[in-house]
């Protein structure tokens, strides 16, 4: 009976022996290379308050590195996130937001298995986007938003064909919406805001039909607003304003299911107001400082709902349509500063406004204003 029990162990013993001799070898460090590869991405920044970087030290840079994530299999670095507002305790320390100086590396494109660069908010980071990003096929979340980075977006940047985030806002980027970016499919944010952006969007950026939020905000984009945007069914958010765009509002817009979110203000958009935005799923429509011209649409009805509606500062006339009293709700309402004339609508919507927000117009009458000759 010993000799059975003593057999059965030699046996599975030898057992687990064979399948530990064929199982892969697990790496317990990450590479060489990509150590180097991070330390010389380190060596052009320069971070002196909070002390991000101090982690980056001993052989294994997938253990214990600020900001550095490894795939747990293969311990090739997967992504690189660097925040300078986070309320992680080593900021909380430090009791202030982080402020970083210095490049962005090349050295990161050495990094071929990165699938997410977040570079965010340090304030004086500078130089350019390396071109040689584009080559990280894997990428699927780049935000650099925040910093002093300047140059043009990579004209290759259409490579990126899993890419799903891009943001650059807050920076000091200049060129043009490379025409490659609508190749980028996947993509579902695209967050260009506030920097010296110039020239059109691309005509064919219907094409990412997974877009839920364009956020091209002050910038110094021309042309006027595509038709293809209105076939992206996803589009949530629009944001277009403070730019040069021309032209008139597409009527489309207004029939886009999901759009939340239409930012036009500060442009040089003419035309009509489309009856069809009145009736449509936006809540939040700022048309404010443009050239529009013509009627408030008396389209309102009780599918009309609006935390926001600014028409302020444009060329409307005639009246402010009886429809408007029948909307379903209208936190806030500005017309002023247009050539409106008439009675103001009373009702609940407008009887907690100030005049203020009817103002500067040629003959509007009846409260917040003052009474209407009879």
């Amino acid at each position: 009976m010993v000799d059975a029990k003593n057999a059965l162990v030699i046996v599975l013993t030898s057992v687990a022996v064979l399948l530990l001799a064929g199982a892969p070898t697990v790496v317990q460090a990450c590479l060489p290379s990509e150590r180097a590869a991070l330390l010389e991405f380190r060596s052009k920044l320069n971070e002196p308050y909070i002390g991000v970087f101090k982690t980056w030290k001993g052989q294994d840079c997938c253990n214990g590195w600020y900001g550095v994530s490894c795939d747990p299999k293969s311990r090739r670095v997967s992504g690189i996130t660097l925040r300078g507002v986070s309320e992680e305790p080593i900021f909380q320390r430090a009791k202030r937001k982080g402020f970083m100086t210095g490049t962005i590396s090349p050295a990161l494109c050495k990094l071929t298995h990165l699938s997410g660069i977040t570079i965010t908010d340090w304030e004086g980071i500078s130089g350019v986007i390396p071109s040689c990003i584009t080559n990280l096929l894997a990428m699927r979340h780049l935000d650099l938003a925040g910093n002093k980075i300047s140059g043009v977006i990579p004209a290759n940047i259409g490579k990126l064909m899993k890419l799903r985030v891009l943001n650059l806002a807050d920076n000091k980027i200049s060129g043009v919406i490379p025409p490659s970016i609508t190749r980028l499919t996947s993509l579902s944010h695209l967050d260009l805001r506030n920097n010296y952006i110039s020239g059109v969007i691309p005509g064919d950026i219907g094409r990412l039909k997974m877009l839920s939020r364009v956020l091209l905000t002050g910038n110094r984009i021309s042309g006027q607003i595509p038709e293809s945007l209105t076939r992206i069914y996803r589009l949530a958010d629009l944001e277009l304003g403070m730019n040069r765009i021309t032209g008139a509002i597409p009527a489309s817009l207004g029939k886009m299911s999901v759009l939340a979110t239409l930012d036009l203000h500060g442009n040089l958009i003419s035309g009509a107001i489309p009856g069809s935005l009145m009736t449509s799923s936006i809540s939040n429509l700022n048309l404010r400082g443009n050239r529009l011209a013509g009627r408030i649409p008396n389209t309102f009805g009780p599918r009309s709902y609006f935390t926001v509606l600014d028409l302020s500062n444009n060329r409307l006339q005639g009246a402010i349509p009886a429809s408007i009293t029948t909307a379903s709700f209208i936190g806030h309402i500005d017309v002023s500063h247009n050539q409106l004339c008439g009675k103001i609508p009373t009702g609940s919507h407008f009887g907690h406004l100030e005049a203020a927000s009817f103002a500067y117009n040629r003959c509007l009458c009846g409260k917040p204003l003052g009474n209407c000759r009879k």
